[in-house]
């Protein structure tokens, strides 16, 4: 086993119109959205809707299904109707607006270089919508920013979503992610200005989002956050699969932060799956301490365990890397993905070796300890204490899409920030779509036949073809609609009728 699985990200970008604090957050999100949605790939034949028949937020993973009312469907429906806005685009991601946030979601993906190189290109399309909506007659200029908090109280999403076997007991799940959650923030936390959900305390932490969590388990993503969240809902065959959701990651700009985001974490599961792991690593309060690791950057600080141990957040993801790295090599020549393990492994190992040492020597590939030596510098330079705003425009600033005007972008261009990717590897994802999932056949429909799809799902593509009725085409398989199993078909299929003749003749 490897770090191999389908998996994805899906990212609120914050929004803000310089100089109209009064502007609607959501007729602002929708007119990014709607501003990329125009694009001429896009429109041709009319825009394809988000297709909500299959889902179902509202199923736990622990058995059961609520009936109250924190979501509904049909809300979304009517959201359309209100026009906001939703975007299908043609590499097979999602661009829309949740929760009066413009968000991208990746398309499917099997290993953590493609997460961080869809995620990446997901940057690129909120920059880019941002520059279209400005262009519009009457607008206003909008900026996005890819973090977690307002600084006022609010928080907005960076999730994860990773499939795994439906035989799986959840609570093993909850057992062991627990306390690679509280602790994997010292590898991939954004880093954070002020302490507390308004960021009132004067200080610097680790993760934007360490505050924000309230429980340990539950389906909630919006109130009394869970560190373990509940929601079954795979957008695949439910007795195979179950998707976890996981909401408890920042949005990362670091390339490497995202890359061991996802990598570590899908090693994490593989070993769960296969239970190879000991559940000796229990944490007695992780709520309170997933904030106390985030509220101090020296590593210093000494979780009560369960059974009495007291370990550091280094010490326990030694802990896990050590039995990943013992995982892996017993299983070496099992997987096609065997490089990009062993890579996530050494770099899971050299961080964690230096951040020991000193987490200064991680500024080039850490955002929570890049954002510190940049605050750091700013706080001699102007003799700042953490108090001061200056410091939390700084922080902004870091988040800022704008190639020329992020932060982090300007680290990225003078070579003090290590990537994964060059410009035209991003630019290329921004359309075209992963090889090997339905993602493929996903993009490519929207690519290739544009006018003849009305509605697409991560599950399914429904189009009219001149029928009496429209076509829905399922695709409960993630791995199916790969280019090797459907290239060739787009290749000499002219119009989608063409390519639904082919389907159901083969």
């Amino acid at each position: 086993m490897s770090v191999r699985r389908v998996m994805g990200t899906e990212i609120e970008y914050g929004v803000s119109v310089p100089g109209q604090p009064g502007a609607n957050p959501m007729v602002t999100s929708s007119q990014v959205v709607n501003a990329y949605g125009a694009r001429p790939e896009l429109t041709r034949g009319g825009r394809a809707r988000w297709d909500y028949e299959e889902e179902s937020p509202l199923r736990d993973a622990r058995g059961f299904s609520y009936s109250g009312a924190l979501y509904d469907p049909a809300e979304a429906l009517a959201d359309e109707d209100l026009g906001l806005a939703n975007v299908i685009l043609t590499n097979g991601a999602r661009l829309y607006v949740d929760h009066a946030h413009p968000e991208y979601s990746t398309p499917e993906v099997t290993n953590p270089r493609d997460v961080v190189l869809w995620d990446k290109a997901g940057e690129r399309v909120m920059a880019e919508a941002s520059r279209r909506a400005a262009t519009i007659p009457g607008s206003h200029v909008i900026h996005l920013y890819k973090n977690n908090t307002d600084n006022k109280g609010a928080s907005y999403g960076a999730h994860e979503n990773y499939l795994m076997r439906r035989s799986t007991p959840f609570s093993d799940i909850v057992v062991h992610l627990t306390p690679f959650f509280v602790t994997r923030q010292i590898v991939c936390g954004a880093g954070r200005v002020g302490i507390g959900q308004d960021g009132s305390t004067p200080g610097f932490q680790i993760s934007q989002r360490a505050d924000f969590f309230e429980v340990e388990v539950g389906l909630e993503t919006t109130l009394k956050r869970p560190i373990i969240n509940t929601r079954d809902e795979p957008h695949a065959d439910a007795d195979k699969y179950r998707r976890l959701h996981v909401i408890i990651g920042d949005a990362n700009l670091s390339e490497i932060s995202t890359y061991f985001k996802v990598g570590a974490t899908s090693l994490v599961l593989a070993m769960i799956e296969e239970k190879a792991l000991p559940g000796d690593l229990g944490i007695a309060d992780p709520v309170s301490e997933l904030k106390a690791v985030s509220h101090d950057p020296s590593l210093k600080h000494l979780i009560r365990m369960r059974d009495g141990r007291r370990l550091t957040a280094l010490d326990i993801q030694w802990a896990f890397y050590e039995r990943a790295r013992a995982f892996a090599e017993a299983r070496r020549g099992e997987d096609s993905t065997e490089e990009i393990t062993f890579d996530v492994l050494d770099r899971w190992e050299s961080i964690l070796d230096r951040l020991g040492r000193d987490p200064g020597l991680c500024a080039d590939e850490l955002d929570w300890v890049a954002k510190l030596r940049l605050l750091e510098g700013y706080r001699e330079r102007e003799s700042l204490g953490w108090a001061s705003h200056k410091l939390q425009l700084v922080d902004l600033q870091y988040s800022d899409v704008r190639p020329e005007k992020g932060l982090y972008h300007r680290l990225v261009a003078r070579g003090s920030m290590k990537t994964l990717f060059d410009e035209d590897e991003v630019r290329r994802a921004m359309v075209e779509p992963p090889d090997d999932t339905r993602a493929y056949f996903r993009g490519r429909c929207l690519a290739q036949y544009a006018s003849e799809v009305v509605a697409a799902s991560w599950d399914s593509v429904i189009f009219d073809i001149g029928r009496e009725s429209l076509v829905r085409v399922p695709m409960m398989e993630p791995e199916r609609g790969t280019k090797k199993h459907v290239g060739a078909l787009f290749d000499r299929c002219a119009s989608a009728k063409d390519l639904l003749e082919a389907i159901t003749s083969g």
